[in-house]
């Protein structure tokens, strides 16, 4: 019995560098009923706009929170009267605005405290005055 003669490429009786044939690619059409192609539900602008605003809360210490809040509300809304896309989005953007009015408000007490008792320390150092 004779062996095939020896390849150093691997590739049996083929060229190494010849362009391999394929099949051409079926098309797929995913068409349903009626053949019309189906529509893209958009989304609502309010739930974007409450989105945004509640990530710009977030860089700007609870600035444009307030506004996250309503746009988010709002546009829970209209989307469950239109039917339209992005509920996610105005829920994320109420909560980024929730948190953030929380921590906005958590921040002004304690700065309002920290500097009421540094003024009522004061005035009670000096029992001079007035």
């Amino acid at each position: 019995m004779s062996q095939p003669p020896y390849d150093p490429y691997g590739y049996g009786s083929q060229d190494p560098y010849a362009q391999q044939q394929y099949p051409p690619a079926q098309v797929q059409h995913h068409y349903y009923g009626g053949g019309t192609p189906p529509v893209a539900v958009r989304t609502n602008g309010m739930a974007t706009a409450s989105m945004i605003l509640g990530i710009i809360g977030i860089f700007t210490c609870g600035f444009g929170s307030i506004l996250a809040v309503i746009f988010g509300h709002v546009a829970q809304g209209q989307i469950r009267r239109t039917g339209e896309g992005g509920s996610g989005m105005a829920a994320a953007g109420l909560i980024m605005g929730y948190i953030m009015l929380a921590l906005g408000l958590l921040y002004w007490i304690v700065v309002v405290g920290i500097y009421g008792a540094a003024l009522w320390s004061l005035n009670e150092s000096n029992p001079n005055t007035y």
